[in-house]
């Protein structure tokens, strides 16, 4: 009997979380859609993709402003990087509801930003003061200030406990730093930041590929993430490397970048094939982008690859690091399937050569090192087809069949031991089996419970 009751609460606690996890989830644009007030402020939040960041994150603070109080923002005419410093400063990596607000310990408390996060705030330029004032009054204010607080704590407009807190302040709160010009995306040194973190082999690579170069800085304006792969990877890659044509050396420096912005939040949410720099008709130059909880992979055919880290975030620049080269299909073929076994020598015939000129396939496939020594291991270049059959991760119709299946094995639960109570009672006056036998013997059996249902515990 115990074991039944501890199976029943499991399953009853295992549905109470998962339809909890369902709920959690939260999307800032759909909360303050509801709020006509912040329109432009919630615009802003999406052109950005600061939404997609919030979203992606738990326990958290947004502190939304007003049209008007954005108005004045764009009155500055800020570039849209320097906005997104600005609005990201306005978020914090805690959770403050109305009533904790009034409820600081000391009175005053220190919290980190988005800003902060991004490592684009200067010391502590990215943290905010907030403070419990007379007079049941809030205040806010930069990290550095004189103590005053030009920004007061209006009124709670979305609470999700413990998840996310939405919460009106009177003004947006001054930061010179974060209003500071950032240079324009052309302006950015990409080599130089990858040379600076543990990416110069492939950053001196890319230099000195001027094609691959090239097609590196005509998408900086228009939108540019890159995987760059960490040097000790690239190293031990460089035998194949320079086995390729210079044809092929440019396409696989093209294929560790994506001609379109993608945010961390970005790559965890958009699951699924990407086209890269290489991408050119035919050649599709294509890979898989997938997550599993925060870690996000980049798969071929060939090669499973991890980011390690990030080195820019920028709008419209991201840069990651990845520990291992990413291999296109279309320059390693070879590496596919094993190569035949070899046909019996016939000396009075020499091999022949075919008189045909090289196709474009046979070219592409000469780039593939295959006839060089420096193979990859097989379980590094075999081909991944049984990872069709692996489950990432659950989705959403996935977490719901599952509650719902669970809510159905509880009832049934109930059901059984309500009906195993009338049975007991009814056993006084009768030694027959009734008709709920058949499911009193049937239920045990589930439970792996072999004793006799109608014994006394």
């Amino acid at each position: 009997m115990q074991l039944r009751r501890a199976t029943t609460a499991g399953a009853f606690l295992l549905t109470l979380t998962l339809l909890t996890t369902l709920t959690e989830a939260h999307n800032i644009t759909r909360l303050l859609a509801k709020h006509p007030e912040f329109s432009t402020f919630n615009h802003y939040l999406t052109l950005t993709h600061l939404a997609a960041d919030i979203n992606d994150r738990t326990t958290i603070t947004v502190c939304a402003v007003d049209n008007s109080a954005m108005s004045a923002l764009l009155s500055k005419h800020l570039s849209i990087y320097s906005i997104k410093n600005i609005l990201s400063l306005h978020v914090l990596l805690d959770y403050f509801g109305a009533k904790k607000l009034h409820q600081i310990t000391n009175g005053t408390a220190l919290a980190a930003t988005m800003y902060q996060a991004t490592g684009s705030a200067a010391g502590s330029s990215g943290f905010v003061n907030i403070t419990d004032l007379k007079g049941g009054k809030v205040g806010f204010s930069p990290e550095a200030n004189d103590g005053t607080f030009p920004s007061h704590f209006v009124k709670s407009v979305e609470e999700v406990p413990y998840n996310i807190s939405i919460i009106q302040i009177s003004t947006l709160l001054p930061n010179q730093a974060a209003e500071a010009p950032t240079p324009a995306p052309a302006e950015l040194n990409i080599t130089g930041i990858m040379s600076a973190h543990g990416c110069k082999v492939f950053a001196d690579t890319l230099l000195a590929n001027s094609d691959a170069f090239k097609t590196y800085e005509g998408n900086l304006n228009g939108g540019l993430t890159v995987f760059c792969p960490m040097d000790d990877a690239l190293k031990a890659f460089l035998p194949k490397f320079k086995n390729l044509t210079a044809a092929g050396k440019a396409a696989l420096l093209e294929y560790h970048g994506i001609p379109v912005y993608q945010s961390m939040s970005m790559l965890k949410s958009n699951n699924g094939l990407t086209n890269t720099l290489a991408t050119d008709g035919a050649s599709k130059f294509d890979f898989t982008i997938q997550n599993d909880g925060q870690q996000v992979t980049l798969r071929t055919k060939l090669v499973t690859a991890r980011i390690t880290g990030t080195l820019i975030d920028e709008q419209p620049v991201a840069i990651y690091t990845i520990d291992k080269v990413l291999q296109p299909k279309e320059l390693f073929k070879g590496a596919l399937t094993p190569a035949p076994a070899p046909a019996p020598e016939k000396p009075a015939h020499a091999p022949k050569k075919s008189k045909h000129a090289p196709s474009p396939v046979a070219d592409q496939e000469a780039d593939s090192p295959a006839a060089s020594p420096d193979e990859d291991p097989a379980d590094q270049t075999a081909d991944d087809s049984n990872g069709a059959v692996r489950v990432e991760r659950m989705g959403f119709g996935g977490l719901v069949f599952t509650s719902v299946w669970l809510v159905f094995s509880l009832l049934l639960v109930i059901y059984w031991v309500i009906s195993e109570r009338s049975i007991r009672g009814c056993a006084i006056h009768t030694s027959h089996f009734t008709s709920h036998t058949l499911f009193d013997n049937f239920y045990p059996l589930i439970f792996f419970n072999s004793s006799d249902p109608t014994a006394e515990n």
